[in-house]
């Protein structure tokens, strides 16, 4: 699947999709038509709105909205607020989407959002103003029967309710099933905050048991400590896993007797970092990516593990918890190291899976108690890891290429059954 690419075309999140996406037709034989269909997003939504800020300034920010897919359902996917979002990056977040929610065979289809700009630098009023003037200008895209946002990068539950009353002040009625990843007092459900963390911990329990290796003592490296990789770490800790290595944007802590992640997450909690902890010495974030350890967690950021550091990788298990944080090079540097590799669209697929249940909920008018949504979850994960695996060892392929075979298949499938309207 390699072929000799610069760096940025191998970091390129929307390329890097496309030829894992090709390389799984071609392995399913996926017909011509349908290929065509897949590969590209149904619809791109380009906003160019102003909001005023707090010194009364107007700026101009820009916004998208990609719908890949929505043979099987409702377009599903997060919002995310940054300074370097690119619309090749909203489309390939929207596409994974669509393959997430069709490997763990949830009705849905993938869609993603995005906003430029910088949250850090805006007060609570101006990323306010931002949110409902975007949900404005997306909102004849948006709903609960056509497309269902969520938190994602620079986003929260607070920005979820904004949109939730925005859609709902326009609709002139309350519409909590528009968005998840709500508060629980407007619609939000238990136990969808460690949801993808949870989901993380699920398919390491699968792998290793597949693998037949021990849990107790098992290391694990975690590269992130946002929403995902602190509830991963914290439920892995709590079932026997040892956590030896975080690795932040602005550095790491490393100790191989394990971190209690309860005092450093209350370390985090009062510093605002992870660096000065006591319960562990300080480390160089891009070295812990290559420590020895059974389990690595990307758990944060796109492109983490690339051409140039793939080789050293020395897991003997890579958990996605991020979004293509493994460029398509790498994965061929991966399976020559025979490392087990479970892919984003089933490591962390406990966030749209718990979404799911969210906006079930929300149309039932009827919430789950948190013990139902865990074990529904952890239920879901596990059929899907199996699913996976069983469908590489039947067409003798990496867990990626049969994740995507798997989710490709089950589209194609929908669409056939629907047809072509023309």
């Amino acid at each position: 699947m390699a072929t000799t690419i610069s760096l940025e075309q191998e970091i390129n999140p929307w390329e890097a999709q496309a030829a894992r996406f090709d390389y799984a037709a071609r392995k399913l034989n996926l017909e011509d038509g349908l290929w065509k269909v897949l590969r590209q997003p149904s619809r791109e939504i380009i906003v160019h709105f102003p909001v005023q800020m707090d010194d009364g300034r107007f700026e101009v920010f820009t916004g998208y909205r990609v719908q890949h897919s929505q043979a099987r359902g409702p377009g599903k996917g997060g919002i995310r607020y940054a300074p370097d979002v690119t619309l090749d990056e909203v489309r390939a977040l929207a596409s994974w989407m669509t393959w997430k929610c069709a490997v763990v065979n949830i009705p849905f289809g993938g869609a993603k959002g995005g906003v430029i700009c910088d949250p850090k630098t805006m007060s609570q009023g101006e990323l306010e103003r931002v949110t409902r003037r975007y949900t404005a200008e997306i909102i004849d895209f948006i709903g609960p029967e056509k497309d269902v946002p969520a938190p994602d990068l620079g986003t929260n539950e607070q920005t979820m309710a904004w949109i939730m009353d925005t859609y709902s002040m326009h609709m002139r009625q309350t519409v909590t099933s528009v968005v998840t990843g709500k508060p629980l007092s407007i619609g939000g459900s238990r136990g969808r905050r460690e949801a993808t963390g949870r989901g993380v911990r699920k398919v390491c329990d699968e792998a290793l048991r597949f693998l037949e290796m021990p849990r107790e003592g098992c290391r694990v490296i975690l590269q992130g400590f946002g929403n995902v990789g602190s509830n991963a770490a914290r439920l892995m800790m709590e079932a026997g896993y040892k956590i030896i290595g975080i690795a932040e944007y602005d550095g790491g802590l490393f100790n191989r007797d394990g971190i209690d992640i309860h005092a450093l997450a209350e370390h985090r909690l009062r510093n605002g970092t992870i660096l000065d902890f006591r319960g562990a010495e300080a480390a160089d974030p891009d070295e812990l990516l290559t420590t020895e350890c059974e389990v690595l967690i990307p758990a944060a950021m796109e492109n983490v593990i690339t051409s140039r550091n793939a080789d050293r990788i020395k897991a003997r298990i890579v958990a996605e918890g991020a979004n293509g944080p493994t460029t398509a090079v790498a994965d061929d540097i991966l399976a020559e190291k025979r490392i087990f590799v479970i892919p984003d669209i089933l490591a962390n697929a406990g966030g749209v899976t718990a979404s799911y249940f969210e906006w079930v909920q929300d149309r039932q008018g009827y919430f789950w108690k948190e013990d139902t949504v865990n074990e529904r979850l952890e239920a879901i994960l596990a059929d899907s890891f199996e699913d996976v695996v069983r469908y590489a060892e039947a067409h003798a392929v990496n867990n990626r290429i049969a994740a995507y075979m798997l989710a490709m298949d089950r589209v194609a499938f929908a669409i056939k059954q629907r047809g072509i309207y023309a």
